[in-house]
């Protein structure tokens, strides 16, 4: 193998380095049991599990981060590509072991949760933005076969989680200032006054963008509210929004317009204004309760509404060409709701444990979609006639049993099974006799893993998996580059995959490490048919394939040294053998800290290195690879009930020219977005308990 210009013999040095570093850290804290929730939807070690789920923690989260982006702390996983596109009108892109990778706008293939709450909708697209990660306290990312227990698009899963409040009060203040006139000012309040465990945030972040025309504001709120109501009981209320008034689109470049200049935003951009505005509240209800010594009940119902209207920068001439054209403004109202019951039974079976966990879950989407022309008379960029008004409705239905049995000491054993329904629905109200067209998806996905305890230490699984991902309204939403056929894609099939993964967990008291190997076979993966006019008609493609590995070593060094690497090896091949646009062929993150005393100083420096990768199925241009650096250090005081926080951030600090996603298959070539060159900013933070 070979990185962009790294030789692969210092990489093989640096690692065996740190395993030889690792191995003389005997005096560290304990950092191997993570214990993670997603897995088995009970507190779990990830150690014992047989599959590959990683826990973020509060203080990968928070110390020396920005807290505005999921990518600042997710390509520390291995398996996972988090971009930040510089593009806050189209959100990050990600993907987990190339799931997802071909999504042009939001995140689709990957299931969301945040407390909870799905952040995926029912059809398999989903957003972040209102991610809240200032009062985060860890992310669980889930990779491999047992995600499938999760339902439709389900090639990965990941869940935020808000921290709970400590016994004392607490309120932090952030002001963050940085290049690209980058400001975020965030307030946050912890406490639990009259036994109430209560958490609130509120966060302003504005930046006016690396690239002309990619300005953008963000508000957000998060607020967390728990009750234990009696000794068997508890009641929890969650509350988040996110407002952004405006976002601009700069769109993606060019090969040309990159080479000439990289911040420069892309054809008609300016022009129509392009520009996306966001508005979404959310809430829910969870409640647990203990049954008795082997059984706990948890229910959830959640509700929310979500509010989006872009700009885009469809051609006037493009527009006019047809009477139905939907236009070049797309304007959102979506109203979702669901909820989520689910029985654990735990016991001890002849001196094993023995564990059986199983729910319904039910998640149901209205949409309004509104399509108007993006001009009126001469003026561009704003909302004209309208040209398209439906009515769209999207649930699915799922049963879900898992169960975990450890048959002897050192075997344990977890099987289960989903079965999934998936229901589509649109009807056009512009037509004289309006048409509507549905569409309903079944699969029924069981998944098993077997690990073996080799020794306290080290643990050796397999599992295995059958995986699916039904088309979203907007693969559905076109039959025809011309209008000439309304209604919904109905020949378009939902894909399915056999995901297969062996792995090794080694842990000792200061360092773990990860080593797994997976295959993927995905059958009538969604691919683009044709675009044309801001038309995209998707078709289903032959069978693709994932092979890969992932390694991920974490250790806590002498003298206050924190090591972490992560390297995904992924060869996803296609029909006709290209490869899978935007995945990489091999992506490496490492970091080391220094926080010899932890309240007082930490000094972390990352490295990120990533191979090139395709802009569309054919393989016909590549953003090339690229290595980087990032810097981040933070001094700390106390003064009674004060403390004090300052963090200098510094990325990109060899300030390379790079790109870090492309926008697939895109129809005018525009593939290529562009990062920044080194990036500097400054972090206040004041606490008082």
């Amino acid at each position: 193998m070979r990185f962009i210009g790294v030789n692969p013999t210092v990489v093989t040095i640096a690692v065996t380095v740190l395993l030889c570093t690792v191995a003389r850290a005997d005096d560290a804290p304990d950092t191997a049991n993570s214990v993670v929730v997603t897995a088995m939807r009970t507190p779990a070690t990830s150690f014992a599990l047989p599959m590959s789920i990683e826990r973020i923690g509060r203080r990968e989260i928070q110390t020396g981060q920005l807290q505005v982006n999921l990518s600042e702390t997710l390509n520390s996983v291995a398996g996972v590509s988090a971009q930040n596109r510089q593009n806050y009108a189209q959100d990050l892109q990600v993907s987990v072991r190339g799931f997802g990778a071909r999504s042009s706008f939001g995140v689709r293939g990957v299931r969301l949760f945040t407390d909870g709450i799905p952040a995926t909708m029912p059809d398999g697209q989903g957003q972040i933005s209102h991610f809240d990660l200032g009062s985060a306290e860890r992310i669980e990312v889930m990779r491999g076969p047992f995600s499938a227990l999760y339902g439709n698009s389900s090639g990965g899963v990941i869940a935020m989680f808000t921290e709970d409040a400590p016994l004392a009060a607490r309120v932090d203040a952030t002001a963050q200032s940085g290049s690209f006139g980058m400001r975020r000012y965030a307030l946050k309040g912890m406490g639990q006054p009259g036994g109430v465990n209560l958490v609130v945030a509120a966060a302003h972040f504005t930046s006016e963008g690396f690239r002309d025309h990619s300005a953008t504001q963000r508000n957000t709120f998060n607020a967390k509210a728990r009750w234990q109501l009696d000794e068997q009981s508890r009641l929890t209320l969650i509350a988040n929004a996110v407002d952004s008034p405006e976002s601009l689109d700069p769109l993606g470049l060019t090969r040309t317009q990159l080479s000439a200049d990289p911040r420069q935003s892309g054809t008609n951009a300016l022009a129509y204004n392009t520009r996306k505005s966001v508005r979404q509240e959310q809430g829910a209800v969870r409640y647990e309760r203990s049954l008795n010594a082997q059984e706990d009940l948890t229910a959830m119902v959640y509700s929310g509404h979500r509010r989006a209207t872009q700009f885009q920068s469809i051609l006037q001439t493009a527009e006019l060409q047809s009477a139905a054209h939907p236009g070049g403004v797309i304007d959102l109202a979506r109203s979702y709701w669901g909820m989520d019951m689910h029985l654990t039974d735990h016991r001890t079976v002849g001196g094993q444990l023995l564990q059986i966990s199983g729910g319904i879950s039910f998640d149901n989407l209205n949409e309004s979609r509104q399509g108007f022309l993006n001009f009126s008379a001469n003026q561009l960029g704003i909302k004209g006639t309208l040209r398209r008004d439906e009515r769209n409705r999207v649930y699915d239905l799922g049963e879900y049993l898992q169960l975990q049995w450890d048959p002897h000491e050192r075997l344990h054993a977890h099987v289960g099974a989903r079965h999934t329904i998936v229901d589509e629905r649109s009807s056009d109200h512009l037509l004289a006799m309006p048409a509507s067209s549905s569409v309903r998806y079944h699969a029924f996905n069981p998944v098993a893993g077997l690990g073996y305890l080799a020794t306290a230490a080290l643990n050796v699984y397999g599992s295995y998996g059958k995986g699916f991902e039904t088309p979203t309204l907007n693969d559905l939403a076109y039959r025809s580059t011309d209008g000439s056929k309304p209604g919904l894609n109905l020949a378009l099939r939902p894909a399915r995959s056999d995901n297969y993964e062996l792995g090794i967990k080694a842990q000792a008291v200061s360092w773990r490490a990860t080593l797994a190997g997976f295959y993927i076979r995905t059958s009538n993966e969604l691919a683009v048919d044709v675009s044309s006019g801001g038309r995209t008609v998707f078709k289903n493609i032959a069978a693709t394939r994932r092979r890969g590995a992932e390694l991920e070593l974490e250790a806590s060094l002498p003298r206050g040294f924190d090591g972490k690497l992560a390297y995904t090896h992924i060869a996803a091949i296609a029909a006709g053998g290209y490869r899978l646009p935007a995945v990489p062929l091999h992506a490496l993150y490492t970091s080391l800290s220094w926080h010899p005393h932890p309240e007082s100083i930490a000094l972390t420096v990352e490295t990120t290195v990533r191979s090139k990768i395709y802009v569309d199925d054919l393989n016909s241009d590549a953003a090339s690879g690229y290595w980087l650096v990032n810097l981040h250090c933070e001094l700390g005081q106390r003064r009674d009930a004060w403390h004090f926080t300052e963090m200098l951030r510094i990325d990109n600090l060899a300030d390379r020219r790079y790109v870090g996603s492309v926008i697939v298959n895109e129809s005018r070539s525009r593939y290529f977005e562009p990062e920044p060159g080194r990036s500097v900013y400054l972090t206040l933070t004041a606490s008082r308990r």
